[in-house]
């Protein structure tokens, strides 16, 4: 049975049985800032099993795209020696919401386990909770299990919690042998030895727990099972590894072509080319949800992934850009469940080769940087690579730990990974406090207001006014802030800030990159003004008010105003951003699809995947299109239909982002169609002006695009060309002669740098001519000639330059030449090769630089400082003998 079937089987059987089948969710989780990545099927119904939202329906069943790589779920390095672990995987599950229970998920597991995938008795167990007698009842009553073949485990395998407090439960799973044709072993053993494997774990969501640990029975126990499809798989297949399933077979033959060996051959090159098909998959599958390649959060974790393929692809001999050929072979596996595969193939690629080409550059430059360490710390006696420096050539230029280890052992040094270790903790532990702060405020604000009682989603009443005065919205909850913790209220009094949730709003609440709309709350007696407007994950908006006057109780009925030419000017920015995504495809090509955005009044921001700069050509050309598309002012479209049919009929979707069953789209005929819940212009014509400001580089494969439109955009083309009329003004240019204009300034230009030239070198005569400043002194310090001078203000470049010269003019000894100037110090140190291992520049320069108040460092034989009290330069030069006299003595 191949993996196609049994997805679709699994889905069908529960489909025939009242479930409701739901997509898989997005791999970066939704409304929910405690995950970094969706790590099980419930994730997505994680409010309903809370209460905290009503159900579409009781049941449910999906095949859920899930990333295991840290904290709790950390497989990464089991991936690749082990036959079963991946970081990312398909789980399969079924979902009662208060419906049915124990009795039901047991004869739905074992019926679609044994009639109809026909897995035979003899080779299935069961396990149970060792208090859950009603499970162990069941199992033995509905399956044809003999009670000594389900087994009672403890509380560490057999009872699941959604964390510290909340709901939880039992858990019964489902294990094969994958030997039946061995004499049965223990228990024990064969759990541990992987002989016996878990294929299904069924949750019974019966309890609520409390700070203190006590288990109260839910009013509506629930039911969460997850099965991995790539175990499952193995099994229906009848293979022992994931990786002889048809889900990386294909994976693997084609990398095993490209590095001209074969699958099975060698055990070691087996191992690498398991880790490259598991990483291709979750780095395809990440990147097609939208995560970009980063040095922090989930853009970390790709880029990790991403590198420890392409480090094992170097251990099977490529040392060209690999990984990016594999991904239409992925497309051929999976592109049929998930369209967003292909989809995104183009701009997957491009980013994985840009990817892979940085790191390859990485690794040879940070060899580098290792060796130069080494021969640095090899004269001292030193055998060791510290571990803050491991961790800087770790952090800094991007080289993995193993890639460093392998380097120093080939020089016989060690590194201490102790001290990476705690360096590493340090950087995260930092990075981990900066986001939570944040996110545990929001979640916090939301607990709050949410309660124990069901909230209902938010009346949105936005898309066709920004008034509310006939029907007034009535205040559903209220809440402020005390000692900086969100507290519910009652009533809101004057000069009091905090947030409003009414049953019905016309505000925009910040959602798809377009920021939330403000306004006005008014009252018999009473005004509030709306700073921001947010929404939760399940529809309920939140209005962060400032009470003007009067007080604000529940119940009370209120009149809604948006500032509406805010909101113009937001409309017009987004429907320009999607004309400017379409603009894009046509210049750059279908590679390229929308990596994050921002629509505000005064500007938009829109992220793409595209691998180089675009050129000028191509800037106008997407300038030119858009206001092409404004001034023929088209109507804009609006309509709400399935999903299914949205992308049929061509829209375009945000991979990444989570959509319901019935979907919106904006459609520009015969120019743009999109799914967006966001506020539009009715028709282009009102965006009036289209114009970019910007265009550069934010990460690996991602540009970016700052632009402004209609009276933003007038004021901006304003402000260039009084800049440009002030210029040719105080240039004496002839107003009008763009020829002539530019060829002016090219002889200005001309002229400076000419001047500058000049400047240059007599600066240099004057350093190491006759002609030296006064104070300049040579010192003989235990046998070595030893210069310090002051020298005129310089660039640094400049500086550098002068202390060389005056090096060789020594051709053995220490240099030391400052410069002041702007309120500044600048310190350049050059040390002869000779001396290096008994004088060291960057030494000297951070004991000098602390004369004046400042920094600095370098090699042992150039190194250079800055400081912020020039007027001790002097007493810094006359401290350069000593100095030199104290590496010396050392």
């Amino acid at each position: 049975m191949k993996s196609i079937d049994i997805r679709s089987g699994f889905l069908e059987y529960f489909r025939e049985r009242g479930h409701r089948v739901v997509p898989s969710a997005p791999l970066v989780p939704q409304g929910d800032a405690t995950l970094l990545f969706t790590n099980a099927g419930m994730v997505q119904f994680k409010d309903y099993f809370l209460g905290a939202q009503r159900p579409e329906s009781p049941r449910a069943a999906s095949a859920q795209k899930v990333m295991r790589v840290s904290g709790k779920h950390n497989d990464l390095e089991q991936v690749g020696p082990s036959p079963r672990h991946h970081t990312f995987f398909e789980m399969l599950g079924n979902f009662s919401f208060g419906d049915y229970f124990k009795e039901d998920a047991i004869r739905f597991g074992w019926d679609l386990v044994t009639r109809v995938w026909g897995v035979p008795a003899s080779r299935l167990f069961a396990t149970v909770y060792e208090k859950d007698d009603d499970a162990f009842d069941l199992w033995v009553k509905l399956s044809s299990l003999p009670p000594e073949r389900v087994h009672r485990c403890g509380e560490k395998d057999n009872f699941w919690a959604m964390g510290e407090t909340g709901p939880c439960g039992p858990c019964s799973e489902i294990f094969v042998d994958l030997h039946p044709d061995r004499p049965e072993v223990g228990w024990e053993e064969g759990t541990d030895s992987g002989r016996y494997m878990e294929i299904w774990n069924l949750v019974f969501m019966q309890f609520d727990r409390d700070s203190a640990g006590t288990l109260t029975p839910l009013p509506k126990p629930s039911i969460d099972t997850g099965m991995g499809l790539e175990r499952i798989t193995s099994v229906l297949e009848g293979v022992y590894s994931n990786y002889d399933t048809d889900l990386f077979q294909p994976i693997l033959a084609a990398a095993a072509d490209l590095a001209h060996t074969k699958y099975g051959a060698d055990a070691e090159k087996d191992v690498s080319m398991r880790v490259i098909a598991d990483h291709l998959r979750a780095v395809s599958f990440l990147l097609a949800d939208g995560v970009i390649p980063g040095n922090e959060g989930r853009g970390y974790v790709l880029r990790r992934i991403l590198r420890r393929a392409v480090r094992h692809g170097m251990r099977l001999g490529f040392e060209e850009p690999f990984l990016f050929k594999l991904v239409p072979v992925l497309g051929e596996v999976m592109g049929g469940a998930y369209l967003e595969l292909a989809a995104t193939r183009q701009a997957s690629m491009a980013t994985i080769k840009a990817e892979e080409e940085k790191f390859l550059s990485t690794v040879a430059n940070g060899a580098r940087q290792v060796q130069e360490e080494i021969e640095r710390l090899r004269p001292q006696g030193i055998a060791t690579l510290p571990g803050p420096m491991v961790f800087r050539l770790y952090d800094t230029y991007g080289l993995p730990l193993e890639v460093i280890r392998e380097i120093a052992e080939e020089e016989r040094f060690q590194i201490d990974e102790p001290g990476f270790n705690e360096a590493l903790d340090a950087q995260r532990e930092q990075s981990r406090k900066a986001t939570a702060e944040v996110q545990n405020r929001l979640s916090a604000l939301r607990e709050v207001l949410r309660g124990h009682a069901e909230l209902t989603e938010t009346r949105f009443e936005g898309y066709e006014r920004t008034e509310m005065t006939d029907t007034p919205a009535e205040v559903v909850r209220l809440a402020t802030w005390r000692e900086g913790a969100p507290v519910r209220v009652s009533t809101l009094q004057k000069g009091q800030v905090g947030v409003v949730i009414l049953d019905q709003t016309v505000f925009y609440a910040e959602s798809g990159g377009e920021v939330g709309d403000t306004g006005e709350m008014l009252w018999e007696g009473g005004r509030a003004r709306v700073v921001d407007t947010q929404k939760d994950q399940g529809g309920v908006y939140f209005h962060f008010v400032e009470i003007e006057e009067g007080s604000l109780a529940r119940h009370t009925k209120v009149l809604l105003r948006v500032d509406h030419e805010r909101r113009l000017a937001i409309q017009r920015n987004h429907t320009a951003t999607h004309l400017l995504q379409a603009a894009l495809r046509q210049v750059l090509g279908k590679s390229v699809r929308q990596a994050g955005s921002l629509v505000a009044p005064d500007r938009l921001r829109f992220d793409f995947t595209y691998h180089r700069g675009m050129f000028r050509q191509e800037w106008e050309q997407t300038e030119d299109l858009v206001n092409e598309w404004i001034r023929r002012a088209v109507s804009t479209e609006f309509v709400w239909r399935s999903y299914q049919e949205a992308i049929a009929a061509g829209a375009m979707a945000l991979f990444g982002e989570k959509y319901g069953e019935r979907v919106r789209t904006v459609n520009v005929p015969g120019f743009s169609l999109e799914l967006c819940g966001g506020c539009h212009v009715r028709n282009t014509g009102e965006i009036g002006l289209f114009l970019i400001e910007s265009e550069r580089g934010v990460a690996s494969g991602v540009r970016r695009i700052e632009a402004a439109t209609g009276g933003y955009a007038l004021d901006e083309v304003r402000g260039q060309r009084a800049a440009y009329t002030e210029l040719v003004t105080r240039l004496g240019i002839r107003s009008g002669d763009y020829d002539h204009q530019l060829q002016k300034a090219d002889q200005l230009r001309q002229r400076q740098n000419e001047l500058e030239a000049e400047m240059r070198k007599l600066r240099m005569q004057l350093v190491s001519g006759s002609a030296s400043p006064s104070g300049d002194e040579e010192l003989l310090v235990d046998g070595i000639r030893v210069l310090a001078r002051e020298v005129p203000p310089a660039p640094a470049n400049e500086l550098r330059d002068m202390a060389d010269t005056l090096r060789s003019k020594l051709g053995s000894g220490v240099v030391v030449i400052g410069t002041r100037g702007d309120g500044n110090v600048s310190l350049v140190a050059a040390v002869s090769k000779d001396l290096t291992a008994r004088v060291k520049a960057g030494d000297l320069v951070k004991k000098l630089s602390a004369i004046v108040g400042g920094g600095g460092g370098g090699r042992p034989d150039f190194a250079q400082a800055g400081g912020k009290e020039p007027e001790k330069l002097p007493a810094a030069l006359a401290a350069v003998g000593e100095a030199v006299r104290e590496q010396l003595a050392r």
